[in-house]
């Protein structure tokens, strides 16, 4: 997530200066990978900007590539081989055991029509989330050519320059698909004509996490969930706590009590809640809402016996927190690395999540029988910020 808000900020200085780019972008990836389709970088005429495709192996020549982009105007599919014992020496020395398909294509010093970066740029604005369809490549007798898009917005509006009829219907019934699953995937679409094959990736919002409590530890905190790319919001009571000037990096900060917090702060089921208050009451009030509203996550700071006690005064004052509730509450919140001070504590939790929203049991990756990539759609992985 991180990396669309990266590379939509240059995309929009370099328009701003009347520039065009190059966009490079992983559409497909058999066997092992650094990336995930959907991995983007940025090329500028003086060279690699933002973003990457890999682990730094493949960037040089995307980088070359992208200079021919930038002088014919014309998108390009390049594969890259790196399954032969030889690649590591005469190749591009991945050694990664996997074949890597990317999408180079330029970007137009003014806004296209459709316009992918556009469409991120709204997503990411508007907290929407929307759909980008893109041809990788068709048979000769279709009418449509590698980078040929359509886009989908939240409300199901279209935008396409795919001219064959057939292929456009089939790929925004795609595209439709992928709304409403969540999920992104490489489809073969077979037509009269022939044959294509279309990237179709979900694009959603900043990972909305909320901070209740704007005490000293949640700094740490703050700083490296915005670091990750999620839409981070601050709520505290207290006015010389809940300042923008304390948490510079923050999306939103709000001065709220724990009653009129439902009315102030948005809490949707991809939210992560995160109860760091350090005062007992104010506890109790906050995990009163928080455990019945539709928040796939909420983390409580302080030990598990303060926690129980929580659990036992609600229930008492008639909160009944169903199995489904109590396994989304975390409590002591965070994973157990032996952490030590607010930064620590902070990656402790901000790893929780993680996992979390990636639907991971953390473990170390040496012990993984699988590709680290395995095991979750590709909107889990943004989801989590990953890209």
């Amino acid at each position: 997530m991180k990396e669309y808000q990266v590379i939509v900020a240059e995309v929009d200085k370099l328009r701003a200066a009347g520039d065009g780019a190059v966009l490079a972008t992983v559409v497909s990836v058999e066997g092992s990978a650094y990336r995930i389709p959907g991995a983007r970088m940025l090329v500028t005429e003086a060279g690699w900007i933002a973003g990457s495709v890999s682990g730094g192996c493949l960037e040089g020549d995307v980088v070359l590539r992208a200079r021919e982009v930038l002088e014919s105007n014309t998108a390009v599919v390049v594969t890259y081989d790196t399954t032969s014992d030889e690649d590591i020496v005469f190749g591009v020395g991945l050694g990664c055991r996997g074949i890597i398909r990317v999408l180079i294509e330029p970007i137009a010093p003014r806004r296209a029509d459709p316009d992918l970066v556009d469409l991120i740029r709204n997503c990411l604005k508007r907290r929407e989330t929307g759909v980008a369809a893109s041809v990788i490549r068709v048979d000769e007798a279709i009418a449509a050519k590698p980078g040929s898009r359509l886009l989908r917005t939240s409300d199901g509006k279209i935008r396409t320059d795919i001219a064959d009829g057939e292929l456009k219907t089939a790929v925004a019934e795609h595209a439709a698909q992928a709304q409403r699953s969540g999920s992104s995937a490489l489809h073969t679409v077979e037509m009269t004509s022939g044959r294509a094959e279309v990237f179709v990736e979900f694009i959603r919002p900043a990972l909305p996490v909320v901070v209740f409590g704007a005490g000293h530890d949640a700094m740490p905190f703050v700083r490296l969930a915005r670091e990750l790319g999620w839409h981070v919001t601050v709520v505290d009571h207290r006015p010389a706590y809940a300042t923008a000037e304390r948490f510079p990096l923050a999306d939103e900060v709000i001065l709220s009590s724990p009653d009129e917090m439902p009315a102030r702060v948005s809490l949707g089921n991809d939210t992560l809640a995160l109860v760091m208050t350090h005062n007992y009451l104010r506890d109790l009030k906050l995990l009163a809402t928080l455990l019945p509203s539709p928040v796939r996550y909420v983390g409580l700071l302080g030990p598990r016996k303060r926690a129980d006690q929580l659990l036992a005064d609600l229930e008492q004052q008639g909160v009944q927190v169903t199995r489904a509730q109590a396994e989304r509450f975390y409590a002591p919140v965070g994973l157990d690395l032996g952490s030590e001070g607010p930064e620590g504590v902070a990656l402790s939790i901000l790893a929780e999540m993680q996992a979390v929203v990636a639907s991971r049991a953390p473990g170390h990756l040496r012990a993984r029988k699988s590709s680290i990539h395995g095991g979750t759609s590709t909107s889990d992985r943004e989801r989590g910020g990953a890209s």
